[in-house]
């Protein structure tokens, strides 16, 4: 199995937290097969909004969830 990685972000509540404000708003930029071109993804996105202090990116490692115990 790939370690499959999500690259997603929007509008938080707080800069340093990661409560999203409306998950009707979520930008979903992708799911990526290894974290180096999930990192290159994210970076692209963040660089995007990087004047917006609210808004985050973020790499969650959804091989992480699917198999919590490996």
């Amino acid at each position: 199995m790939s370690k499959m990685h999500l690259v997603m972000g929007g509008r938080v509540k707080d800069p340093q937290g990661l409560e999203f404000e409306d998950l009707n708003a979520i930008d979903f930029v992708g799911v990526f097969p290894d974290f180096a071109t999930a990192e290159k993804a994210w970076r692209a996105a963040a660089q995007r909004t990087v004047d917006d202090a609210e808004m985050k990116y973020v790499v969650v490692h959804l091989h992480r969830l699917l198999e919590p115990g490996a």
